[in-house]
């Protein structure tokens, strides 16, 4: 009788000098050994120490057990349920032992005119790569913004001949207005939303606190997401077009490889991080789990588990994903 695929042979995390910062797991069974999260598929058995993982994105195909959100809730791992390749966010679970040092320093730099007004300039400045914008407003941001991207679409334009009109974005119903081109454009935009907004649970920012964006629940993850809407949506989009592929899957499928090919989950990582902790900030996030004291301000709380993001964040990401599931099972 053939060996039960259950019993693969084990790949072993323990031995990364790097904690990853996120691990994508797709078409696998998720169960709890110790402290450590097993992620099983048909190809392979994965061993995770739950507290090396900043955030389990939890994929298509995914089932997890009841023991393993219990030790990623108590090792302070954000855990999110979103789309193939992460590219659609569904829900995340947050648990208690997660620190707060990320969005103490985000709710301090939003809340402060001018320094909210540095991070909005270093948003505008990686769009602009080489230009110099310490001395601008917002309005001449907002100005150059808006004159870059209408040249990036006419540029994009004859570089597909495809006709641009315009944007055209219906609120509330984003797909469903506009030409071919604009559908393409907003499904896109929303499957790079699911990815940031992810990032941004996972590392324990707040989606809602945006420098540039304010006023929704998701502003900050709009704010970042702008940043890779020229490299990654826009052309996208164009070339989607080109080709007549025009439905809402063709975008998020396209955004997917993208994605996959690029390792964009790890760049957003890095980005959230060194626009909410820029080198030289008097910053620095405490383990997690601490305790409140009137004369020593954090004593340690009785875990064995830190934050992770206490000892810095990589821009490792891994990818487990099982096979394709077969229709039908050969027989013997």
């Amino acid at each position: 009788m053939p060996d039960i695929w259950w019993k693969a042979d084990p790949q072993d995390l323990h031995r990364l000098v790097d904690r990853v910062s996120s691990i994508y797991v797709e078409r696998s069974h998720l169960d709890r050994d110790e402290n450590a999260v097993v992620i099983i598929n048909k190809r392979q058995t994965v061993r995770v120490p739950a507290a090396m993982v900043a955030v389990m994105l939890l994929g298509p195909g995914t089932r997890v057990t009841h023991a393993a959100i219990r030790l990623l809730a108590d090792s302070g791992t954000t855990v999110c349920w979103v789309g193939e390749q992460g590219v659609r966010m569904y829900a995340a679970g947050l648990g208690p032992s997660r620190g707060s040092g990320l969005l103490h320093r985000q709710a301090w730099l939003v809340t402060r005119p001018k320094e909210r007004l540095a991070v909005a300039r270093t948003m505008y400045g990686m769009r602009f790569p080489g230009e110099d914008v310490s001395a601008l407003t917002m309005q001449q941001l907002r100005g150059r913004e808006g004159t870059r991207i209408r040249k990036y679409y006419r540029a994009q334009a004859a570089r597909t001949g495809i006709t641009w009109n315009g944007r055209i974005y219906k609120a509330g119903d984003a797909f469903a207005a506009g030409d071919d081109l604009n559908r393409c454009l907003s499904a896109a935009n929303a499957a790079l939303y699911g990815i940031c907004h992810a990032v941004i649970i996972g590392l324990g920012a707040s989606p809602g606190l945006g420098f540039v964006h304010t006023g929704k629940a998701t502003s900050f993850v709009l704010d970042i997401a702008d940043l890779y809407k020229a490299e990654y949506t826009i052309p996208l989009a164009f070339d989607l077009a080109a080709q007549g592929l025009t439905e809402e899957r063709d975008a998020r499928l396209g955004l997917r490889d993208l994605i996959a090919r690029d390792k964009l989950l790890g760049r957003i990582v890095t980005d959230v991080k060194n626009l909410l902790t820029p080198e030289g900030a008097d910053f620095e996030d405490p383990e997690a789990n601490l305790l409140w004291d009137e004369h020593l301000g954090a004593v340690p709380g009785g875990t064995n588990y830190a934050d992770l993001s206490a000892h810095g964040m990589t821009d490792n990401h891994i990818a487990v994903i099982g096979p394709e599931i077969n229709k039908a099972e050969p027989t013997a």
